[in-house]
Parts: structure tokens; C-alpha cells; sequence
């Protein structure tokens, strides 16, 4: 018996049946000819932008925090690095510029609220 044959007759006949046997509420014409449909869904223009200043502001205060957020990662890795070797002055003057770092974000942050 090959392996087909087997999952075509299967165990269980009443899923062998034919699709608008199992399903009988799908009909031939569901969808295109189905009165319940009123929308087809998104007409033309769907997914291009319609507010291209917004997004060319979002877009740059998404490159400035990314830039502030590889500068602090680089920062706490000096920062670190000095403070193992023992060099506590300058490891505070780095942390120094972390907090600072972080308090432009904020401020950045801070700067549009209606934007959120």
C-alpha cells in the first residue's frame, strides 16, 4: 500500500469528504459575490504616506537617538575600562558624560509632546 493512499483514505472518511461537503457555508462565490462583503479593503493609496513631515521628523529623531545610544554604550565601556584600571578621575568624568548624554535624550524626548 503506498504511502498516498493511506492519507487519502486515511482513518477517518468524513475528513475525505469533498471541501463544499465539510464547509457547506462556503459557497462558490464567497467572497467576490458574497452580499455580506460591502468593503473590498484598502482602496487606492493604502500604505503610502500621508504625512511625509512627521515621518522625516520621526525618522531624524530616530538616527539621533540611535547616535546618543551608541555614544553611551561606547562611553560605559570606557568607562568601565578606566575604572578596572584604577583610574577612578577619569571614570567619573566619563560617567559624567552619560548622565549628560542620557539628559539629552530627554530633553530630545521632551522638546514635541503632541508627537507621541
Amino acid at each position: 500500500m503506498c504511502i498516498g493512499a493511506r492519507l487519502r483514505t486515511g482513518s477517518r472518511p468524513r475528513l475525505n469528504r469533498p471541501v463544499h461537503e465539510r464547509y457547506p457555508q462556503i459557497r462558490p462565490t464567497s467572497g467576490y459575490g458574497d452580499p455580506r462583503i460591502t468593503r473590498t479593503g484598502p482602496g487606492p493609496g493604502a500604505g503610502t504616506e500621508q504625512e511625509p513631515e512627521r515621518s522625516s521628523k520621526l525618522s531624524a529623531r530616530l538616527a539621533l537617538a540611535l547616535t546618543v545610544v551608541i555614544g553611551q554604550l561606547w562611553g560605559l565601556t570606557i568607562v568601565v575600562d578606566e575604572w578596572m584600571a584604577g583610574d577612578t578621575g577619569t571614570a567619573w568624568w566619563g560617567a559624567g558624560f552619560l548622565v549628560l548624554s542620557f539628559l539629552v535624550v530627554l530633553g530630545l524626548w521632551a522638546i514635541d509632546p503632541k508627537d507621541r
